[in-house]
C-alpha cells in the first residue's frame, strides 16, 4: 500500500473528548414490547483548523431494533461534512442521523460504530445529549416505558442512496453487527471477500449485505453479472480501515484486465472501504486499474479508490453514483465509456508533474458521460493538472459547482488525446470556484438554461428513472 492514507488524515490530533448518554423508547421490528434504553459515546478523535473527526458508538440496552435515527444538537454551529455509517439530514444545527443499509439492526446489548468529518468555527464543544428514534437517552433502561406499537419501524426509503432502487425486489434484512461476513482473522463467516461473493446464489433477487471486518484483503475480487444486489460494507470507523487491494498491471493482460476489483452485477453498492491497486508505475509505467465497474445502478459511498494511471474504469454498461468519496491517481484516473456522477467527492492528482484527471469515451448517441458535481479537485503541485482529455471524439464531461484548486492549469485545462481534439468533445464547466477556476476561450461554460439539463438526476435517470440521491 502507498503511504498516503486519505485527504482527511493530514491534520494532527488535538482534541480527545468523550461524552456518554443513553436511554430511549425504541420502536422495534423484532418485538412489540421493547424496553427503553440506549447509550451513546461521542469522541472527537482528531481536530484541526476548521475541521474535526468524530466517532459515535451507539449501544442498544433494550430490545433489538431494525432502523434507527439518532438526533443531537451542535452547540456552536458545527456541521457534518462527510459521514460513514449514516446519512445526516439536516447536517447542522439539530442533526438527524439515519442508518444505512448495513447497520440498521442493533441487537440487544450490541453496539455499532459510526462517525463523520465535521466543520467548526470559533470552538468545537461536544453535544450534551442524544435521542434515539425520538426519545432522549439516559444510559439506563426504563422498565415503565410504554410498549411500542405492533407495526415495525420502517427503514428509510429516500435518505440513503445505498438502498435498493424502487424497481428491485424487496431487500433482505441486513445482518447484525456482532459477526462480520468476512474477517481475515477467522472471526467471520468467510476469510476472503471473494468467498462471500461466491456463496451468494446466482440470479439472486434480494440484496445481500457482506460486512467486512477492518483489515487488508489482498486478492482480485469479481462480482459476476449473475449476482446483482450485492453490498460490500467495511465495518471500520472510516474507509481506510478496510482495504481491498491487488497489484496487477497492463503489462500482463492489458488495462481492462488489470483491476483489483471487477464489478458486473447490477445494483452493486460499496460503502466505507478502500479499493486499491498498489502497483508502482515507476516500475514500468503501466496502467493499473483499482476498480473496473461495468454494472448498472451502482453506488459507491464513502469509498477511497487509490491507484496511479487509470484508477477507476467506468465501462460501457456502467451507470454509477459516487458520493462522499475520494479518488486519486496520476493520469486518466477516471476513464471509460459509462455514465457516472461524483457528488461531494475529492479528486486528487498525486503526481508532482500533474496530468489529466478524466479520459471519457462517451458514445456519440449518449447524452451523458461524466459529471463532477459539488466536489473538490486538488493535487500535489500548482498549475499542472488538466480537467481531462477525450479518449473518444464525443467524450462528455462536465465539472459543475466544484472547487478547483490551484493544481488546475487555468489557461488551458483541457487537452487533445490520440487524434481526438478537445474542442470537438463535449467538455463544459458551470459555476466552479477556487484558484483553479476561470473563464476564457479554452474553458467552455454552460448557460443557466443549459445547466438545467446537466444535473445529477438527469445523468442517472436513464430509461427507468433511477435516482439514488
Amino acid at each position: 500500500m502507498r503511504n498516503r492514507t486519505g485527504w482527511r488524515r493530514t491534520a494532527p490530533i488535538l482534541v480527545l473528548a468523550t461524552i456518554l448518554a443513553g436511554g430511549a423508547t425504541v420502536a422495534t421490528a423484532v418485538s412489540a414490547q421493547a424496553a427503553a434504553g440506549c447509550q451513546v459515546a461521542y469522541t472527537v478523535s482528531a481536530q484541526w483548523t476548521g475541521g474535526f473527526t468524530a466517532n459515535i458508538r451507539i449501544t442498544n440496552l433494550g430490545d433489538a431494533i431494525n432502523g434507527w435515527r439518532l438526533g443531537w444538537t451542535f452547540p456552536a454551529g458545527q456541521a457534518v461534512t462527510q459521514a460513514w455509517g449514516f446519512t445526516a439530514n439536516p447536517a447542522s444545527g439539530s442533526v438527524l442521523a439515519t442508518n444505512v443499509d448495513y447497520d440498521a439492526v442493533i441487537a440487544t446489548n450490541a453496539s455499532i460504530d459510526v462517525g463523520f468529518n465535521g466543520s467548526w468555527t470559533g470552538s468545537n464543544p461536544s453535544p450534551t445529549g442524544f435521542t434515539l428514534n425520538g426519545t432522549a437517552c439516559t444510559g439506563s433502561v426504563d422498565p415503565t416505558a410504554a410498549p411500542t406499537s405492533a407495526s415495525p419501524t420502517a427503514a428509510p426509503t429516500s435518505a440513503s442512496p445505498t438502498a435498493a432502487p424502487s424497481t428491485a425486489a424487496p431487500t433482505s434484512a441486513p445482518p447484525g453487527t456482532g459477526t462480520p461476513t468476512v474477517a481475515a482473522d477467522g472471526t467471520g463467516t468467510y476469510r476472503t471477500v471473494q468467498a462471500a461473493i461466491d456463496a451468494v446464489p446466482a440470479n439472486n433477487t434480494q440484496r445481500v449485505v457482506i460486512t467486512i471486518k477492518p483489515g487488508t484483503y489482498r486478492q482480485v475480487i469479481t462480482v459476476p453479472a449473475n449476482k446483482p444486489y450485492i453490498t460490500l460494507a467495511g465495518l471500520g470507523s472510516g474507509p481506510s480501515g478496510t482495504v481491498l487491494v491487488y497489484n496487477d498491471s497492463a503489462a500482463s493482460n492489458g488495462t481492462f484486465a488489470s483491476a483489483s476489483m471487477f464489478v458486473y452485477g447490477a445494483n452493486f453498492v460499496a460503502e466505507n472501504l478502500t479499493i486499491s491497486n498498489d502497483y508502482d508505475e515507476n516500475n514500468g509505467a503501466y496502467q493499473a486499474v483499482a476498480l473496473h465497474l461495468n454494472a448498472d445502478r451502482a453506488v459507491l459511498r464513502n469509498v477511497r479508490l487509490l491507484g496511479d494511471q487509470d484508477t477507476f474504469l467506468i465501462n460501457v454498461n456502467a451507470r454509477a453514483y459516487v458520493v462522499d468519496s475520494y479518488v486519486e491517481g496520476t493520469v486518466d484516473f477516471i476513464f471509460g465509456d459509462g455514465t457516472v456522477v461524483f457528488n461531494n467527492c475529492v479528486l486528487y492528482e498525486k503526481r508532482s508533474t500533474g496530468g489529466p484527471i478524466t479520459a471519457a469515451r462517451t458514445d456519440p448517441a449518449k447524452t451523458y458521460g461524466m459529471l463532477i458535481y459539488r466536489s473538490t479537485i486538488t493535487g500535489a503541485t500548482g498549475n499542472t493538472t488538466e480537467l481531462g482529455r477525450p479518449w473518444g471524439p464525443s467524450a462528455q464531461v462536465v465539472y459543475r459547482e466544484s472547487v478547483l484548486s490551484a493544481t488546475i492549469r487555468t489557461a488551458q485545462p483541457w487537452m487533445d488525446m490520440s487524434g481526438n481534439v478537445w474542442q470537438n468533445a463535449r467538455f463544459f464547466e458551470y459555476k466552479n470556484t477556487g484558484a483553479g477556476a476561470g473563464v476564457n476561450g479554452n474553458r467552455p461554460q454552460l448557460t443557466d438554461a443549459q445547466a438545467a439539463n446537466y444535473t445529477p438526476q438527469k445523468y442517472l435517470a436513464g430509461s427507468d428513472g433511477w435516482n439514488p440521491m
